[in-house]
């Protein structure tokens, strides 16, 4: 029987109530999944309670809006898949970006001067009340400072955090019950996937450390014609408030301003593809929440047009081998080469190490050979990872809490790519920059770039050379010397315990057979005189055998 606290059971009645209001119930049913079962649609309490007035699209955005910033941000992640939503659906996700229902103005003004504890206007000389723009966990407002400066102000909703940890603690429940009673459960790894979620939106939640990941993300796009990055006002920043320049451009997903501005998206969206891999693999620090309400576009060029990022609450970061692994992995995907794959699999651990790596191959081929020689607007990235997925089930793949990040990422920038472009062909674009990236760290590159690192190390360490050398001739003679009275000494010790056990046996023999001597001859029967002259012969051996090893047992 599942034992459940006051706090999570009263929270999955608010997610069970919340769905039967809007008549998600209903939804869920009428899938095709559940088509045996349409008929029970009509006994369920959303197909009676749903608002009548209200797109099945709008129903679905109000319940994840009502439900929290957890349930908003899956939408804000299923909004940048047009190829698998209908279109009334998409379009009202796509809402969640940055138009989710705000708090009063007169709420932040209070914010504010609690968190400076001065009057607000002592802080800034303007300050909109009306917000910019709102999101699941803060809300934007504009402001200019006394210097002059335009602003925009951040401001963390009241009350967020005691919310998204009573989600947490429901996605835990859930992940329990997917490890106790989902055959599936431990290979997939739910607890360590919230875990990774739950350490991301804790950072999320702390507004210094977006601000300092924002000046991060800046430092690295200095000098780069690719990402700007608005300069954060440390003065004005605390750890629910974040204030930083304000920045103009076009929002990602106004194509139709895009298009009439005459902005190059050809430029654009290949662009967009370099960025990721920059920040991925040569930074190892990427925007892991580009979803459409965060990226913008400068136009200044129409012909060379260049992003503007936000929100940087959510960053991600690799470990070496993982770096490494991946881009083994997207140059092995690019030259079809499926059995290197296979083998990085079975290497980097993501597989059982006795897995047939034949057997293996052969399932990747079937999944990802399709994909390729086709433009980004024919290929279902959806429907090829649910095949990988199904594949990966086969073969006991683990997920990789570590890559959840970099997967949602991907799917973020793949979306926006086919708004922009359709005709992107990611693997070319990608391609050239993954082989230069492989040859500086492990080509001829890397060689020559470690032996221009370290030349003046050794220039240094020149002049010392032939005494270093002379002391390490005389430790390895020192060490020689060691080893070879080691060498005897183990001899030694080997032949002592040879001897040893030879005399052991000898010792258990002879005991053997005085023990046995001693139980014929405590026969009394006449008629067993026999027995009395088999125990005289054992027991005179077996004497003789302990005399010959000392009489010591």
């Amino acid at each position: 029987m599942l034992h459940l606290p006051i706090r999570q059971a009263l929270r999955l009645v608010t997610i069970s109530k919340t769905v039967a209001r809007y008549g998600l119930d209903e939804l869920v049913l009428s899938t095709k999944l559940f088509r045996p079962l349409r008929l029970l649609c009509y006994f369920t309490p959303g197909y009676w309670l749903r608002p009548k007035h209200l797109t099945r699209g709008m129903r679905i955005r109000l319940a994840l809006e009502e439900l929290g910033p957890i349930f908003v941000k899956f939408g804000q992640i299923l909004s940048t898949r047009r190829d698998l939503l209908p279109d009334d659906v998409a379009v009202e996700l796509a809402k969640l970006q940055d138009n989710v229902t705000p708090f009063s103005g007169q709420t932040a003004r209070q914010i504010l001067e609690r968190t400076y504890g001065r009057p607000l206007q002592e802080v800034f000389a303007e300050f909109d009340d009306t917000p910019m723009a709102a999101a699941s966990i803060a809300q934007v407002h504009l402001a200019r400072l006394h210097n002059g400066r335009e602003v925009v102000v951040k401001v963390l909703r009241p009350g967020i955090k005691n919310i998204i940890h009573q989600d947490i603690e429901v996605l835990y429940l859930f992940a329990n019950m997917a490890n106790r009673y989902w055959v599936e459960g431990r290979r997939l790894r739910p607890r360590e996937v919230i875990a990774e979620f739950e350490k991301n939106l804790d950072s999320e939640l702390d507004l210094m450390q977006e601000a300092a990941n924002a000046t991060q993300l800046r430092r690295n796009f200095q000098n780069s014609e690719l990402l700007y990055v608005p300069e954060i006002e440390w003065d004005y920043t605390q750890t629910n408030v974040l204030v930083m320049e304000r920045i103009r451009g076009l929002s990602i997903s106004d194509i139709t301003t895009l298009k009439r501005q005459g902005v190059n998206l050809k430029h654009l969206a290949e662009s967009g593809v370099e960025i990721f891999f920059t920040q991925v693999f040569r930074h190892n620090f990427f925007h892991a929440d580009m979803h459409p309400g965060n990226i913008f576009v400068d136009i200044n060029n129409p012909f060379q047009p260049h992003y503007i990022a936000i929100d940087f609450g959510i960053m991600g970061t690799l470990s070496q081998e993982d770096q490494q692994y991946l881009a083994a992995n997207f140059l092995a995907f690019f030259r079809r080469d499926y059995h290197r794959v296979a083998e990085l699999h079975v290497h980097s651990g993501w597989v059982p190490a006795n897995t047939r790596i034949e057997e293996f191959e052969g399932a990747i081929r079937s999944v990802c050979e399709p994909i390729f020689d086709k433009p980004l607007k024919e290929i279902s990235f959806g429907l090829v990872l649910l095949r990988l997925f199904q594949t990966a089930r086969r073969f006991n793949v683990e997920v990789q809490p570590q890559l959840v990040l970099l997967q949602k990422t991907l799917l973020n920038i793949e979306g926006l790519g086919r708004q922009l472009y359709p005709e992107l062909d990611l693997w070319k674009t990608a391609k050239p920059y993954l082989e230069r990236w492989m040859d500086e760290r492990v080509g001829v590159r890397a060689f020559l770039k470690g032996l221009r690192t370290n030349l003046p190390l050794w220039a240094e360490k020149l002049p010392e050379l032939p005494s270093l050398v002379h002391d390490a001739l005389l430790q390895h003679q020192v060490q020689s010397g060691h080893l070879k009275r080691l060498a005897h000494e183990v001899s030694d010790l080997r032949r002592d315990l040879q001897h040893q056990q030879e005399r052991l046996a000898v010792v258990l023999m002879g005991s053997t057979f005085v023990f046995c001597a001693t139980i014929l001859l405590s026969i009394q029967t006449w008629t067993q005189w026999n027995g009395h002259v088999l125990g005289i012969v054992l027991g005179g051996l077996g004497g003789v055998m302990l005399l010959s090893t000392g009489g010591k047992r």
